[in-house]
């Protein structure tokens, strides 16, 4: 979480999984301005998490920076450009409105 804020991802909300789906424990959604920020943001989470906690996280939709996912095993992160976040809707699947979870709540 401290490094999508350090470099700048927006509306970051956290999910808690645990119980809900055998996939993963957490889920982290986030967006960057533009495909560049969204490439960046993901290379940064991976250099923090292979240096600072030991985990070589696999990686998907790096090459056009519209969405990628990180998988570190227990936490999924999803990093958009705002328009496919929106489109996608994934807090929506996750969070039932009535836990009144918006994005921003990070």
């Amino acid at each position: 979480m401290q490094s999508l804020d350090e470099n700048k991802a927006e509306e970051i909300v956290q999910i808690d999984l645990r119980g809900k789906t055998s996939v993963c424990d957490h889920m982290v959604i986030c967006s960057g301005r533009s495909s560049r920020q969204v490439t960046a943001i993901a290379e940064k989470l991976l250099d923090v998490l292979k240096s600072n906690c030991g985990v070589l996280a696999k990686i998907e939709g790096k090459e056009t920076g519209d969405w990628v996912l990180i998988d570190s095993g227990d936490v999924l992160v999803h990093i958009f450009r705002p328009e496919v976040r929106e489109f996608y809707q994934l807090e929506k699947m996750w969070v039932p409105m009535s836990k009144g979870a918006a994005p921003g709540g990070a």
